[in-house]
């Protein structure tokens, strides 16, 4: 048995068949003994040559209102937080890793030919023969919304993978919070851009993606696929029905309205 061959019978198992439509992963390889670039041309080859991968190619690090800063900077005095917000790196969409979104998210970034979408922060990245018309047209002011490839996945009905995680990284559910009614409420982001570093802010919704395992818990099981690979569950499904269940949902909770 070659190292791939337990992947691959999973791929057949949840039902990843050569197709158009797009692949969107979620991805933790730790403790699976395969590299990225294994557990990459693995899951090409189970789309074939007319597939096309798409991961979350987060960049939370060059936002001095994300959590990932606030926590990075919770213990320094005033004037070391003013030192570190000057030293931040501004996003650049050619070179700027997305390390806190995982290895294979990193290794499709840096694939030659890959296309990774505008935005500072909530950008994606793909490969394939449709990724250029999927992640273009991403409004920097705008996360995960209708001006988002969030948006242009879930008119594809894209196939979701959550490969070793679970729902709490799902992105695609934030396409729900902009399409909760009444709407979600909004909140200031700031990030770092451009070659001479300017800072921008711009209002969008709140995100908040502490109730997604729970939400993911509760959509109808006809609408999602389990396997389990090293030791960890592997969830497989179609973003439409799914986005709209959890929209549904929230709507329900009235979860951060106003």
């Amino acid at each position: 048995m070659t190292e791939a061959e337990p992947l691959r019978r999973l791929c057949r198992d949840l039902g990843l068949r050569r197709t158009t439509t797009p692949l969107l992963v979620h991805a933790s390889l730790s403790g699976t003994g395969m590299s990225p670039l294994l557990v990459r041309n693995t899951l090409l080859a189970a789309l074939g040559p007319a597939g096309t991968l798409i991961v979350p190619a987060f960049t939370p690090e060059n936002s001095d209102t994300s959590n990932a800063h606030k926590v990075r900077t919770e213990d320094m005095t005033e004037q070391e937080k003013v030192d570190f917000r000057a030293s931040m790196s501004p996003f650049d969409p050619d070179a700027t890793p997305c390390h806190s979104m995982g290895a294979l998210a990193e290794c499709v970034r840096t694939t030659p030919g890959a296309v990774r979408s505008a935005h500072p922060q909530s950008s994606f990245a793909g490969i394939g023969p449709r990724a250029a018309e999927l992640l273009s047209g991403h409004d920097p002011h705008c996360h995960l919304g209708e001006q988002s490839p969030t948006a242009t996945l879930y008119d594809a009905d894209a196939q979701v993978l959550l490969l070793r995680v679970g729902f709490e990284v799902c992105s695609a559910f934030h396409l729900a919070e902009y399409r909760t009614r009444p709407h979600a409420r909004r909140r200031t982001y700031r990030c770092v851009v451009g070659e001479r570093g300017n800072w921008i802010s711009y209002d969008d919704v709140a995100l908040y993606d502490g109730d997604f395992g729970a939400i993911g818990a509760r959509l109808p099981r006809e609408l999602t696929v389990e396997g389990e690979w090293a030791g960890k569950t592997v969830t497989f499904f179609r973003m439409r029905a799914a986005v709209d269940h959890a929209c549904n949902q929230m709507s329900g909770l009235g979860r951060g309205m106003t």
